[in-house]
């Protein structure tokens, strides 16, 4: 399957120094070659000026925007894109910090649940 498509939005997941881009960067894909085994990507900032116009394999990039759907992908895809991507040792690490997130959050929710004041209703009524 290929990874992107014209125009799609897609991320570095490495750094390239010398093209002073790095891991998180984002660049939009102007030309598909040899059926996705590399794709030409302008990386621009803010004010829209080119950084860097290049060819990358799928190996360095994921998919953040679909062009053809107008529509981000979820950060569970981005996610899955990634771990699937790494070794088997490597992909547990992250299961484990997800884990670990997941049981902080829940944790953390149930403390502030906890502290929500109700206020009390008045005792009085004044007319």
């Amino acid at each position: 399957m290929q990874v992107a498509n014209l125009f799609d939005v897609v991320e570095l997941i490495v750094d390239l120094p010398q093209h002073k881009l790095y891991a998180g960067m984002q660049g939009t894909v102007l030309e598909v070659h040899g059926d996705g085994k590399a794709f030409e990507i302008e990386f621009s900032d803010e004010q829209g000026q080119t950084l860097s116009f290049l060819a990358l394999p799928p190996e360095q990039i994921v998919l953040v925007w679909r062009a053809q759907e107008k529509q981000w992908l979820s950060m569970a895809d981005r996610v899955a894109a990634l771990i699937a991507r790494l070794p088997a040792p490597a992909g547990a690490e992250v299961l484990d910090f997800a884990r670990f997130l997941s049981v902080r959050t829940h944790q953390r929710s149930r403390v502030q649940a906890a502290n929500v004041l109700v206020a009390e209703p008045p005792t009085e009524y004044h007319t």
